[in-house]
């Protein structure tokens, strides 16, 4: 009688050691297959959020509406490969689709995939497989961009570097969705393309012809670039704006000229608003050169700063008034730039010099401060070893710095509760391509 509970109790445990095992068997089956899935489902997300981003850059690229969804598909498709590699931990990833759909001011791109799996200790428990699913969407705004581009003399040398840099730019936005103005600058300024004010869209190949038509001459009045980018922007009536204005500036130069109408000591004076500039090796202050000319191209006719060796001009204008033909030299009416020189206003050679170079300064600060004011985003980019160099007690680049209002600019300028924009530093024209697409990343990330 003993022996036959002896036997049932050890089939009883038998039972009970061979269910313990069947459930252990499930238990690590569980934590090694679904740890397996939880892997592959967070390397299956990054891979659909990767496809979703490149996605949106791609679609810029295409001048209608079917090349653009293919540009974006097949970049979606390339990332998302690239991302998770067939056969991750014994996952079969598969893109399923890409989505792209245009939509007024707002295209909107939706990415689905899944990686199917086979289990192993699962298998035990009558699963055979796992399929891991991922979805993204990203949703790009329209742009009003203006393009301001240096076309000094100091970068003739890299002309053409200069010129292929900002073709690639212009090639990442959308053709037919962006708006952009493309404006260059020198002594005085030139609106190249205007933008489009109703109509989406801007027309590239125009551009290019633009750009590749540079001569690079002439000094380097970036107010005058940044006054012409304000005023493209502003022509866009409220109601047919986009939600993202951008500015971006390129130069290799600390600014050291801007245009005004003159008084002059002369009763009949100067009809004309005339460029007055200033570089450090000259003795004293040149000009006056055309407003609406990049090149140094003086007016002449008794519109000289330096009359036979006399001072023509009185003294500098207590406004920016260049592009206001109703004002007076010192009429504030309808103005919004003070010129700030913070020394007297006296008319000598050492004094001028010191005013001009602080005005010019000042005076493109202070647009792309009004424009920030208005919500849109300014971003620069400066080339060069003369941007690292001191001038009137202070670096060249921060002048770009404070146009951009980024942090690590002087603490003058900076405002985070402005519009926060970006500065990117080329030592070289080789770091030009890749400063200009850090530029367009970032403004297609503020875009999303």
């Amino acid at each position: 009688m003993m022996r036959a509970n002896l036997h049932r109790q050890r089939g009883a445990v038998a039972i009970m050691v061979a269910i313990a095992l069947l459930l252990l068997l499930s238990v690590v089956g569980l934590v090694l297959d679904a740890g397996l899935g939880y892997m592959v489902k967070a390397r299956l997300n990054a891979a659909v959020d990767s496809a979703a981003v490149a996605a949106a850059r791609a679609v810029t690229n295409g001048n209608d509406k079917a090349a653009q969804e293919r540009s974006a598909q097949t970049a979606a498709a390339e990332f998302f490969a690239a991302n998770i590699p067939d056969g991750y931990l014994l996952s079969h990833p598969k893109l399923l689709s890409t989505n792209v759909q245009f939509n007024g001011g707002t295209v909107t791109i939706d990415v689905r995939a899944e990686a199917p799996m086979k289990v192993s200790l699962m298998g035990v428990l009558g699963f055979t497989d796992m399929t891991p699913t991922a979805s993204a969407q990203t949703i790009r705004r329209d742009l009003d961009m203006v393009f301001v581009v240096d076309d000094s003399g100091s970068l003739w040398t890299m002309g053409q570097e200069v010129r292929a840099a900002a073709k690639s730019f212009l090639n990442k936005f959308n053709v037919t969705q962006d708006r952009v103005g493309l404006v260059h600058f020198g002594s005085g300024a030139e609106v190249d393309n205007p933008i489009n004010t109703s109509a989406r869209g801007f027309d590239r190949m125009s551009m290019f012809s633009k750009i590749d038509g540079y001569t690079f001459g002439g000094t380097t009045s970036a107010v005058e670039g940044m006054w012409h980018a304000r005023d493209q922007l502003k022509k866009i009536p409220d109601n047919a704006r986009s939600s993202l204005r951008v500015i971006v500036f390129f130069s290799d130069g600390v600014p050291n000229g801007f245009g005004a109408y003159f008084p002059f000591y002369y009763p009949s004076g100067c009809p004309y608003p005339g460029v007055i500039t200033w570089q450090p090796d000259h003795a004293r202050p040149t000009g006056l050169y055309w407003l609406n000319e990049s090149t140094a191209n003086p007016i002449g006719g008794g519109c000289e700063v330096i009359s036979q060796n006399y001072w023509a001009i009185k003294n500098l204008p207590d406004w920016y008034n260049a592009h206001n033909p109703q004002s007076k030299p010192n009429d504030p009416a309808g103005l919004e730039f003070r010129i700030v020189t913070d020394k007297p206003r006296s008319v000598t050679s050492s004094l001028t010099q010191v005013n001009v170079g602080r005005a010019a300064r000042n005076l493109a600060e202070a647009v792309a401060e009004k424009a920030r004011e208005e919500g849109t985003y300014v971003f620069t980019l400066g080339m060069g070893s003369e941007l690292k160099k001191t001038v009137d007690g202070e670096i060249g680049e921060n002048v770009l710095k404070c146009m951009a209002n980024v942090a690590d600019g002087p603490a003058r300028c900076y405002n985070p509760n402005k519009p926060v924009g970006m500065y990117c530093y080329a030592a070289t024209e080789a770091d030009l391509t890749p400063c200009f697409s850090r530029l367009a990343s970032a403004i297609l990330r503020i875009s999303k």
